[in-house]
């Protein structure tokens, strides 16, 4: 059993440029037969033109992986610090609840 476990081990590396991340506040799913494409989108407040600042594309057996891991990992988050409130629906640009910039 245990010579399964170590051979199963992944060696990931996390360059210095990554590991910051990116911020992303919407994601826009797209997939077609053979690949669901995953467009990260970082929204700001009374800006109507936004970038996509990363794209993911997987195969649908990845994406159902994801999937569940997501699910997963809300589970044991919410065990750990309560539940995580949903907002209501929301309307493109977002405002982010505040009045509009003036200059």
């Amino acid at each position: 059993m245990q010579d399964q476990q170590i051979e199963q081990q992944l060696n990931i590396e996390l360059t210095e440029e990554m590991a910051d991340g990116t911020y992303a506040n919407l994601v826009v799913i797209t997939h077609s037969f053979a690949e669901f494409v995953f467009d990260f989108v970082n929204v700001m407040p009374n800006v109507p033109k936004a970038k996509v600042k990363s794209r993911v594309v997987m195969t649908p057996q990845h994406a159902k992986r994801l999937m569940r891991a997501l699910v997963e990992n809300v589970k044991r988050f919410e065990a750990q610090h309560g539940n995580i409130k949903e907002q209501d629906a929301v309307t493109l640009p977002f405002n982010f609840g505040g009045t509009p910039g003036q200059a």
